[in-house]
């Protein structure tokens, strides 16, 4: 039973990975090892394809939602999405000081992206990846055990590092854009000590400081996710008469989980990307 159960915790953990092995040359991974031995050589498909169409979700419901906005009395969706809208607007004006077209856009795409993402972690877990195995079985002859599939995909710390990043470049571009090449430097150098003296102890403080964001904003959704997978993972191995009496209450608190760390990287992100646009002096 406990071979087993580590066998099933293994394959849900366990993403559809496409890439180049050592020995076996490009194809799907078959083993959760084969899948690690990969490395950067490979792609998670499951993590990519989830992500584009909750992404494709976003843009669709919102689009509907303007195309079908009216003066009179709004239907639902125009509701929910005029509610989001003006929370995500009310704390663009109250955190980001500077002026930019793209701050609340991206803050936007940020919640709404990640939460439709994080959503993913309410499906049954055994529920899509059966169907995915029963579509790689029938439809490509694949083996059972070989078929992996995960559909959370902030469970997945390379999707979380790509946001992440995505940040941080935004950061640096902001920097620059607002200081110039020379305030960048500078304040890289001559903070929190202005003298040539600590130059290379400021640029140590400044750029830990600089990296550690992106690091710390894919890593906190990430391990909140994953966290919260494993644990219906784990619910998913008990009796079934168990299984609602705890399920049902974890998804609801998890509800809460989901909204809070898109929610958070939200405002982490308003937060940089204020400071960045932002002199010392000011």
């Amino acid at each position: 039973m406990a071979g087993n159960s580590t066998e099933y915790i293994k394959h849900h953990l366990t993403n559809l990975t496409y890439g180049n092995h050592p020995e076996n040359g490009w194809g799907f991974a078959h083993t959760a090892q084969e899948a690690a031995e990969m490395g950067f050589n490979a792609i998670h498909v499951d993590t990519m394809g989830w992500s584009i169409f909750l992404g494709l979700v976003f843009c669709f419901l919102f689009r509907l939602a303007a195309v079908r906005a009216t003066s009179g009395v709004p239907g639902g969706l125009q509701n929910l999405v005029e509610v989001v809208v003006d929370f995500v607007h009310t704390n663009v004006k109250d955190t980001y000081h500077g002026k930019s077209k793209l701050i609340a856009p991206l803050a936007l795409t940020i919640f709404v992206w990640i939460f439709l993402m994080n959503l993913m972690d309410l499906v049954p877990v055994d529920f899509l990846p059966e169907i995915a195995k029963m579509i790689g079985v029938s439809v490509f002859g694949a083996d059972p055990h070989a078929v992996f599939f995960k559909v959370v995909p902030t469970t997945d710390v390379n999707a979380t590092l790509g946001m992440g990043i995505s940040v941080f470049i935004l950061i640096v571009f902001y920097s620059i854009r607002m200081k110039g090449v020379g305030g960048f430097a500078k304040e890289l150098t001559f903070q929190p000590f202005n003298t040539i003296w600590l130059v290379w102890f400021n640029f140590l403080l400044e750029g830990v400081a600089l990296i550690a964001k992106p690091i710390s904003l894919a890593l906190r959704l990430f391990g909140n996710m994953y966290a919260g997978e494993l644990l219906f993972i784990l619910i998913a191995l008990l009796p079934w008469y168990l299984q609602w009496t705890l399920s049902v209450p974890w998804a609801i608190f998890h509800i809460l989980i989901i909204t809070l760390q898109a929610f958070v990287f939200m405002m982490l992100t308003i937060v940089y990307m204020s400071m960045a646009s932002e002199s010392h002096d000011h």
